[in-house]
């Protein structure tokens, strides 16, 4: 219960920043001038980033201690490489606005902790219970798919500023959102599953 607080916590505590630096603290300003947020340009925004490394680093510690009862390694791979990305981004100043933008994606976590919560609760044939399910079903659509379809979009755009990044930081740019992506596409797969199973128990 102390892993998944601390998880709603650090998303409500990072997760509307990153939202606010991405559009409103210079985000639709750098893309409107066609620019890649390669230097911080704000102490802010280091500042999230290293509050969102610091969570990484103890929630791995938490999913490794508990292994796996927690999340099977395909959650290890998940957070060891979002650590990498955040920390690298955090210390190099490259790259922020996609990790910013990865860092979004995470807002489906609440829901995901809500559901937990309502499982262990006995709860799975309340209507909260299937609530959630479709909530996380469109959030999950629009944070971690459409969201990462455009990441791609504005990569491919700026591919020619990736390259001047240095090599490690082309590595992540260009391989860690396919890999997070591949993730979330099978997630994805599972709730929708779930949520048509619950659905069918419905009727």
């Amino acid at each position: 219960m102390v892993h998944m607080q601390g998880s709603d916590g650090m998303v409500l505590n990072l997760k509307s920043p990153s939202l606010y630096i991405y559009i409103v603290d210079g985000g639709i300003s750098l893309l409107a001038n066609n620019l890649l947020m390669v230097i911080p340009v704000a102490l802010s925004k280091t500042y999230f980033l290293q509050v969102s490394a610091g969570y990484f680093i103890a929630d791995l510690g938490m999913i490794i201690w508990f292994y796996p009862s927690l999340g099977g390694v395909e959650y290890v791979i998940h957070h060891f490489l979002s650590l990498v990305a955040v920390a690298y981004s955090m210390l190099t100043g490259e790259g922020q606005l996609y990790t910013y933008m990865v860092l979004i994606s995470e807002t489906t976590t609440p829901g995901i902790n809500l559901r937990w919560y309502l499982d262990t609760a006995g709860m799975k044939k309340s209507k909260a219970y299937l609530l959630n399910g479709v909530v996380i079903f469109f959030a999950w659509f629009v944070a971690r798919i459409l969201l990462f379809i455009y990441l791609f979009y504005h990569v491919f755009l700026h591919l020619y500023q990736v390259k001047q990044m240095h090599s490690f930081g082309r590595l992540l740019a260009l391989v860690v959102p396919v890999v997070l992506s591949v993730m979330n596409l099978m997630w994805f797969w599972k709730i929708f599953k779930g949520m048509k199973k619950t659905l069918a128990k419905r009727h």
